[in-house]
């Protein structure tokens, strides 16, 4: 609970710094627009100017409006300071676009003496944020009324504006904020979720185990029952029984080591040891049971000691599991243990003549509760438990497992083992 709330908070922190820098480069995009935009008003009011300076087309038809003098149009004296509005905000607005200023504006024409001339058709509500740039006129215009004239945009809004040209910085990244928020979220609950999962399971897993006590206590006790008045013909039938009685108590209580291995609650105690003797006691006792089952056995192991630090029941676990997965898995099982020292690892194979494994599920057979699918291979029951518990403890050793299998020719699994140097593994 407390590792769950501590990636909570790691999460909501790194939002919010996400926010945070987001906010800043708005900040700064938003500056750097303002810097932008007052350059390009500058220009824009140069180019206004120097349009304004001289008499021309526009320039005649403003004078006219602002002096009142309606003796060269036909029309009415409003009709024609109507229609200069109109031409003069058409003209302030292609002006504007030309340096890169696309957005509402009005504007006035008045003097010094705040005497108004001409008014944008456009007009803004009183009370409006305004950002006004005054331009004033030269030439032609303030010769003619006498007066110095003074022409002002006005812009409202302007934040909003800027916005909108950023909008190809902040939108693309909110998205991918916001990506992001949704993926981590739906990772964190996958995570919660599967390790929710795990834990249940290993809890039935261990539930189950100590079930299993009973019986086998029960057994043990039968067995002991009949040592009593035991005839020679009968012994190595009892004495494998209780052979298999005590390796199941193992087998026991190495499921529960395993779920504790897995939960990271316990380490592995690892032994210098000769892996030899425990190999061949191991093989030997395999071949009594093959001898009973009419499976055909052999082991070669290569003379001289197998030193290794090693977790000796777990390893030796391990490989029972190589053995007894061939024995399953083959219709008249033909089973060869092999094991030899190979640059400065303990190389032990097992090969069979079973069913085999295809190869898209070779790479997949080492994984938790995977069991293959094809053929008839789910005739023999099991819970995919077995070959991932292998890995496990080979893993644990620092070794290397590796499987080599043909459908219908059999499967060869193969585990390194690092020797033991100065009383460490290599």
């Amino acid at each position: 609970m407390k590792r769950r709330k501590l990636h909570i908070i790691v999460f909501i922190v790194a939002v919010l710094g996400l926010f945070i820098v987001q906010y800043q480069y708005l900040r700064i995009g938003l500056n750097l627009a303002k810097v932008q935009f007052s350059k390009n008003m500058g220009n824009a009011s140069q180019a206004i100017k120097k349009d304004l300076f001289e008499e021309n087309e526009l320039t005649f038809l403003i004078g006219k409006s602002i002096t009142k003098d309606d003796t060269y149009f036909n029309l009415s004296l409003d009709s024609v300071q109507n229609a200069t509005g109109h031409f003069f905000n058409d003209f302030l607005k292609d002006r504007l676009a030309v340096n890169g200023i696309a957005t509402d504006f009005s504007y006035q024409l008045f003097s010094r003496d705040s005497t108004d001339y001409l008014t944008s058709p456009t007009v803004f509500r009183e009370g409006d944020k305004l950002n006004a740039y005054p331009i004033v006129l030269e030439g032609y215009l303030p010769a003619l009324v006498g007066k110095s004239l003074v022409l002002e945009l006005q812009f409202k809004d302007i934040n909003t504006y800027f916005l909108f040209q950023l909008n190809g910085l902040t939108i693309p990244s909110l998205i991918f904020m916001l990506a992001i928020i949704i993926v981590v979220i739906w990772v964190l609950r996958s995570f919660y979720w599967q390790g929710k999962l795990i834990t249940t399971t290993n809890e039935f897993i261990n539930n189950l185990t100590h079930e299993l006590k009973t019986p086998v206590f029960s057994i043990g006790l039968a067995t002991k029952i009949l040592e009593k008045d035991l005839d020679e013909k009968h012994e190595p039938i009892v004495a494998i029984i209780r052979q298999q009685m005590e390796r199941l108590k193992v087998h026991i209580d190495k499921v529960l080591e395993l779920g504790s291995m897995e939960n990271n609650r316990k380490i592995l105690i690892f032994n210098d040891v000769d892996f030899r003797p425990v190999l061949k006691k191991l093989s030997e006792e395999f071949q009594t049971l093959g001898a009973l089952e009419n499976l055909q056995f052999s082991y070669e192991l290569q003379e001289g000691e197998y030193q290794l630090n090693a977790a000796v029941s777990h390893l030796e676990n391990a490989i029972i599991n190589l053995l007894e997965n061939a024995k399953k898995y083959s219709e008249d099982p033909k089973i060869h243990l092999e094991a030899h020292i190979d640059k400065k690892c303990l190389v032990v194979s097992v090969r069979d003549n079973g069913i085999g494994v295809d190869k898209k599920d070779q790479v997949r057979i080492f994984d938790k509760y995977f069991r293959v699918t094809q053929g008839n291979l789910h005739t023999v029951k099991g819970y995919g438990l077995g070959l991932h518990y292998v890995k496990h403890v080979v893993d644990s050793h620092k070794g290397r497992i590796n499987v080599e299998s043909e459908l219908g020719k059999g499967t060869t699994i193969r585990i390194e083992i690092p020797l033991k140097k100065n009383g460490k593994r290599v």
